[in-house]
Order: C-alpha cells, then structure tokens, then sequence
C-alpha cells in the first residue's frame, strides 16, 4: 500500500439556492436509489461550455442547471427524467445520460431535451450513468442501472460518430464515471461497486482486452466521476466517503481533497483560468466545491475542456 497523501479542504465555490431546492417533494429517483429520503437535490455531471459556464443535472427532480462564473444558479431546463451525467461536445451541443430515457440533448436556449438513444439493439438500457466524448467524436458511455456484485451485468457502450453502437464490455458491476489517458489507449471506468477504477486497454478496432484493476480504493460507497489530468493522472470522488482522491499516472494517490460538508462528492471537473481547479459537485449540501490542485486539467473535450482564461480571474 501507498503512504497517505497531504490532504486538503475544498472551499465551496456555489450553493444551490433555497428558492432552487426542493426538499419534501417526492420523486421516483429518491423512492427506488434512496428509500425515498427527503432530499433537496442531488447535484450531478458538472460541465463546462465554451463560455465558461458550468452546467449541472439534478438527478432526481430531471432538472439541467448552470452556474455563472459568480456562483449564480439557473435552471436551464426540467423535464420529465433522471438525467445522471452531462458532456458538451466540441461543436457545443449538449449531451445528457439519463438514467430512465437514454442518451438525450439538450437545447440550452429552447430549454428543449429531445430523445437521441433511447434504447440498445437488444432492449432497453439498463439505466445509462456517465459519458465521454473520445477526440474523434465517439461517445462512451456506462449503463449502470441497479448492477453490482449480486448483478455484474452493467456495460459500456460506444455510440462512433457515424450513429452505430457498439457493446465495448459488459459483466460489470455498477459502471459508473468514465474517461480516457491522454493517448486513448485505454479508458478508465469506475466501477462503484467494486470500489475500484478499471482500465480497460483499448485495440486498434475499438474493443478492449485485458481489462484489470488500476485503482483499488476502500471505504465509503466508491469511486463515482472521474476526470483526467494533464499529466495522465485521475481525479476520482469517493461518494460516501466524502472525499476526492487525485492520482498520478502510475495510480499512486498524491492528494486526498475532504469536502467541508457532507460525504457525497458526486463528480468533478477541472477549470479556472489555468486549470488548475477541481469543480466538485457534493449531493448531500448541494454545493459546487473548489480545490486547487498542482497538475492542471487536461484540456481535452471530453467535458475537461478548459474555459477562457478570463474565467474566476
């Protein structure tokens, strides 16, 4: 095992309004993940546009948020789904996994979400989690639905730029968070209820082989968003732990980032003016945390895209 990292507390950068949280309102997402707990929000799929601008989901209230560089909240749109997980494509539209509906898009200025993949060749997904755009355009994505050790069933699937999907590995239990190395030889999947992140090493015609363990982690529920750095390495949030690990390219944590309220950091990505902050989505406060960290975000477009410069100057 590794030593202990230096460990740090994140600042909170935006708090979901009151006028914004919906606590007492019931939801399907709440009675089936949460036992119906009584919840506000729960904050998810932080993403940057071209403008510098983050966007949010509310997973359970089927809401999309965006947040100004001063920590404005505004609901862009709400509809009827559960969206988990939001990327924007290089060419600016708007991706959203939604865990009851499929791949959607999202017009941010009609505040419109349309249908794009609502369902696999063999049937329905089984409840799509995360997203990644790949540098040629290729989506990946994780169908996570309920699986995990009593069901490893969960899958990831590539839709290629030309529309055709493809299955690139299934037998997993809970996919969740995803992203490629720098050179997209493999891509990295979070695997929640295993408590690990996978590296699924990835062949010429785009399956993968020789799939493994890269990161084994304990505690908590398990690693959930992940996102990656300039120098290979992996930001993982430890949902239930409270906690983000940063870990370098050979997988030995160099930073442990504690959120100073709640345990359930959801995802992240990087931005500020050099890239070199973590933007933390935390569920249980309803909050946007900040770190800064020493490596910067890898301006990739696979929703680490870097915002101006100008952005928290």
């Amino acid at each position: 095992m590794f030593a202990s990292p230096p460990v740090i507390v994140a600042e909170c950068f935006a708090r979901l309004p009151d006028h914004l949280r919906r606590a007492g309102q019931r939801s399907a997402w709440l009675d089936l993940h949460l036992r119906g707990a009584n919840r506000h929000s729960l904050l998810e799929g932080p993403s940057f546009d071209a403008a510098g601008r983050l966007y949010l989901v509310d997973v359970p209230f089927g809401r999309v948020l965006r947040v100004t560089p001063e920590g404005e909240f505004s609901v862009v749109a709400e509809y009827d789904g559960q969206p988990n997980g939001l990327k924007i494509h290089r060419d600016g539209r708007i991706f959203i996994a939604d865990h009851i509906r499929g791949l959607m898009l999202l017009d941010p200025d009609a505040g419109q979400v349309t249908p794009l993949l609502e369902q696999a060749p063999d049937g329905p997904f089984k409840g799509v989690n995360d997203l990644f755009f790949a540098s040629n355009g290729d989506l990946y994505f994780t169908d996570q639905g309920q699986t995990g050790q009593q069901d490893p069933s969960g899958r990831v699937f590539r839709l290629d730029a030309a529309g055709a999907l493809h299955l690139v590995m299934d037998g997993i239990p809970s996919p969740n968070g995803l992203t490629m190395n720098r050179d997209e030889s493999c891509l990295y999947v979070a695997v929640t209820r295993d408590n690990a992140i996978w590296r699924l090493p990835r062949l010429l015609d785009g399956s993968v082989s020789k799939v493994g363990a890269f990161i084994r982690m304990s505690g908590g529920v398990g690693p959930d968003g992940i996102a990656l750095d300039s120098a290979d390495g992996l930001a993982v949030a430890h949902i239930g732990l409270g906690a983000v690990w940063v870990f370098n390219a050979v997988g030995e944590p160099t930073l442990r980032i504690n959120m100073p309220e709640g345990r359930s950091p959801t995802n992240l990505a990087y931005g500020g003016p050099d890239g070199r902050t973590l933007f933390i989505t935390e569920a249980e406060s309803g909050r946007v945390m900040m770190a800064r960290v020493e490596v910067p975000g890898n301006p990739m477009f696979g929703g680490n895209n870097l915002p101006p410069a100008n952005w928290l100057a």
